[in-house]
């Protein structure tokens, strides 16, 4: 998809002003870019955000529970029932019992008013197996749950 035509957030809530809104972040294992911290670390600034949901996998949601953290926002841990790639971040508000990746992404949005998504590629790919913030995404536009992708640029 070309960049001018990319959402930035889906289903035309561009300019809608987000208060007391339950948060959920999907990001990959690599780590968000320094755009993407930037970018994310300003919408916390920006919005009120009453909880935050993220998944516990090394890498993105590390990175997203601090931004979370040092803002004294409530953390809520779902964790995968496999723990290979399991961050086990510290001082969360309630850590949810380890369940399947697909089954834990799609409780996480259900959980939320709103799902942040920090992608490692900057187009969406066709969907595959191994596409577990792609999967997420897919699934929150399913559900009609507000998205924002913070694309890597």
């Amino acid at each position: 998809m070309p960049k001018s035509d990319r959402e930035y957030i889906d289903l035309g809530h561009q300019d809608r002003k987000l208060d007391d809104v339950i948060l959920g972040f999907t990001g990959t294992r690599r780590g968000m870019t320094m755009f993407q911290k930037t970018a994310i670390s300003q919408m916390l600034a920006d919005v009120r955000v009453m909880e935050a949901h993220h998944g516990d996998c090394v890498g993105a949601d590390e990175e997203f529970h601090y931004l979370c953290f040092v803002r004294n926002i409530p953390i809520v841990i779902h964790p995968p029932e496999d723990p290979k790639l399991r961050a086990f971040c510290p001082n969360a508000y309630r850590i949810e019992p380890p369940r399947p990746y697909i089954e834990r992404n799609h409780i996480i949005v259900n959980s939320v008013g709103l799902m942040v998504a920090a992608p490692k590629e900057d187009y969406e790919p066709m969907a595959g197996r191994g596409q577990g913030t792609w999967s997420t995404v897919r699934y929150a536009r399913q559900v009609g749950r507000l998205l924002r992708i913070v694309w890597p640029e």
